[in-house]
């Protein structure tokens, strides 16, 4: 699988990634010029490095061949939402596109892993116009809240450290984490509609000052 011309493969998933984080931000522009509650934070995406696919499919026993069929990460984004609630408003826009077929959902959130772990994972095939026509890709993109994500991206860099294999106390901490961070998406879902009315209020309030300012005449 080494000699394989990775550069070639990647290309329609790097092109992928790229048009996706654009139309996505796309979307979070277009509610918060609507004067709505923008259930997109923010987005960030990747394409898995050539080491991690290798790795990957040395584990599951895929051969190169099978890589873009049987591999459903190799484009990776992620959406982080303030709200749980956001979360499933996102799925539903995600649903709803015509430029998506998906694949597969798989509901972390309620269905959490036995780690702890939590997020929606949406899995859909997306085309990609390259020169010699259409080719058709798997991505996947995961949503979840910004607590979920402060807890996931932890968790992902103690799995480098320990290799997977968890201390007995490391294991039972993140799992309390875990909780924990649940709990806070709990309490601010509690509160929703306050903290949207106070950020709409800045918003505007912000709007209001820039609109007043005096113009710079001073530019030569």
């Amino acid at each position: 699988m080494m000699d394989q011309n990775w550069e070639k493969f990647l290309t329609p998933y790097n092109q992928a990634v790229e048009e996706l984080k654009i139309k996505l931000k796309g979307i979070r522009k277009e509610y918060s010029r609507s004067n709505m509650h923008v259930p997109i934070e923010f987005v960030t995406g990747r394409v898995k490095p050539v080491n991690s696919i290798i790795g990957k499919a040395a584990l599951r026993n895929i051969s190169f061949e099978n890589l873009e069929t049987e591999m459903q990460d190799i484009a990776g984004l992620r959406i982080m939402c303030q709200f749980v609630e956001d979360i499933h408003e996102v799925v539903s826009l995600l649903r709803n596109r015509k430029d998506m077929k998906i694949i597969e959902e798989r509901d972390y959130i309620t269905n959490k892993k036995e780690s702890g772990y939590r997020s929606y994972h949406v899995v859909f095939e997306y085309p990609v116009q390259l020169i010699h026509g259409e080719k058709r890709i798997l991505v996947e993109i995961q949503v979840r809240t910004l607590a979920m994500n402060f807890w996931a991206t932890i968790e992902h860099s103690l799995n480098y450290k320990y290799q997977g294999e968890f201390p007995d106390d490391i294991n039972v901490r993140l799992k309390r984490a875990a909780e924990a961070a649940f709990q806070l998406d709990e309490e601010m879902s509690q509160i929703r509609e306050e903290i949207q009315e106070a950020q709409h209020l800045f918003s505007h309030n912000k709007r209001t000052a820039i609109n007043k300012a005096p113009e710079n005449n001073d530019f030569v």
